[in-house]
């Protein structure tokens, strides 16, 4: 250690004493690094997002959407099939055993939602008692809807937390009334806002569930009207047993949908896990993309090190054949230009990850994506600044080194 900084302070004074030369070297490092850094921490933020969002679906669960239709169609569709229906899911529950629960939904037309507080342009909703936990959704005051709300047709509501800020600005929605289209409803709950910051995954609408007002299925099919062609439910989405293949799960389901509605495909089939399989091999390829770039920044900040390590060489002929006439060895030579090699991309280094962090964060606002700081990013981003910055100073080094003391001191 003793002998080791009095060279890096002297690989330091050299460096400075080149600033713009230096300055330019460090360029590519910069880049090269800074590209590392922001690939790693967009790619491990978009990772973990698309994780929540999965789970927010359930990678244990399948997702059945009815499709849309203009009326025409729906006129020549309902002739075969009826959409889909709670006759369709007790036939699921009855003949798949692999099927442990269900949540249905029926989205209902909301021409006014308002309440002696406030009004809010929100989405209102029927659903089962299972749907909370199947999306994962878990109650800030109040409750859930409730088996018991559903077999008894009751006027309550459950409020996504943005839906509740509207209504409620500042009070407390519990217990309060709010009107949904011509129907009185009492507030029983508000949900806790969901940590998501996209309401769809890979063309998947996973709801927007911050800002929804929520009912009793029961109730939404008795007490609101709706068109007389639609579908009885609009979503349904059963969870698979543990252990069970989702992909098997669906075909099984989609032959029993096809025979009742008559081969007629009205409804999509949604695997979870099959669109974080296709989200990983997205994240796969923009990964390789990105550091196949970052590998050619690093290259060229290598290639720029040389350069300058090589210019420093021919520069510094005389001083070379000096320090080997007055008795260092080549050994000496070659570490003391290692170390220069060393210093600049240390420096790079640093100066790359501080690049890389600003430029992950300006990424990530302007493209509303996920960023997540990985310090084993960091790391590694050092690690391999430092091995091809010595790697291409080597050369100049082992050159250096070679050369003869006599035609070194007698060198123009």
């Amino acid at each position: 250690m003793d002998k080791l900084m009095p060279l890096v302070f002297d690989a330091w004074s050299e460096l400075v004493s080149q600033k713009l030369r230096t300055l330019l070297t460090l360029l590519g490092m910069i880049f090269g690094v800074g590209a590392v850094i922001a690939m790693l921490n967009i790619g491990e933020g978009a990772e973990k997002e698309a994780l929540k969002l999965i789970d927010s679906m359930g990678v244990n669960n399948l997702i059945i959407e009815g499709k849309q239709y203009n009326k025409e169609e729906l006129k020549e569709l309902r002739e075969e099939s009826l959409g889909l229906s709670m006759s369709d899911v007790d036939a699921m529950l009855s003949t798949l055993p692999f099927i442990t629960g269900y949540s249905a939904e029926k989205s209902i037309k909301t021409h006014a939602l308002y309440s002696e507080y406030g009004k809010a342009e929100s989405e209102t909703v029927g659903v089962n008692e299972r749907y909370f936990e199947l999306a994962n959704l878990s109650v800030q005051s109040g409750r859930l809807i409730s088996k018991e709300d559903n077999t008894k047709v009751s006027q309550v509501a459950v409020l996504g937390a943005d839906a509740a800020l509207s209504l409620f600005p500042n009070a407390d929605a519990i217990g309060k009334l709010i009107k949904v289209n011509h129907v009185w409803l009492q507030v029983v709950g508000v949900l806790t806002t969901p940590a998501l910051n996209k309401d769809e995954f890979q063309g998947v609408k996973l709801g927007g569930d911050r800002n929804r007002i929520f009912v009793p299925l029961s109730t939404s099919l008795k007490k609101f009207s709706s068109d007389r062609l639609a579908s009885e439910l609009d979503v349904v989405k059963v969870s698979i047993q543990s252990g069970y293949s989702p992909i098997l799960a669906s075909k099984a389901i989609s032959q029993l949908l096809s025979v009742r509605h008559s081969d007629i495909e009205d409804y999509t089939l949604v695997i979870p896990s099959e669109l974080l399989a296709q989200q990983e091999q997205t994240q796969q390829i923009f990964n390789i993309v990105m550091a196949c770039v970052a590998g050619i920044s690093l290259l060229v900040g290598g290639i720029g090190i040389m350069n300058i390590m090589l210019a420093n060489v021919l520069e510094r002929t005389k001083e070379i054949g000096l320090l080997r006439a007055v008795g260092a060895t080549k050994q000496d030579i070659k570490l003391q230009f290692i170390t220069e090699s060393f210093v600049i991309s240390f420096l790079g280094g640093v100066l790359g990850v501080i690049f890389g962090l600003l430029l992950s964060e300006v990424i990530g606002f302007y493209s509303e994506w996920a960023v997540t700081w990985s310090m084993w990013a960091i790391f590694l981003s050092l690690a391999i600044c430092m091995i091809v910055g010595v790697s291409f100073g080597a050369y100049p080094a082992i050159k250096a080194s070679r050369l003869n003391p006599i035609e070194a001191l007698h060198s123009d």
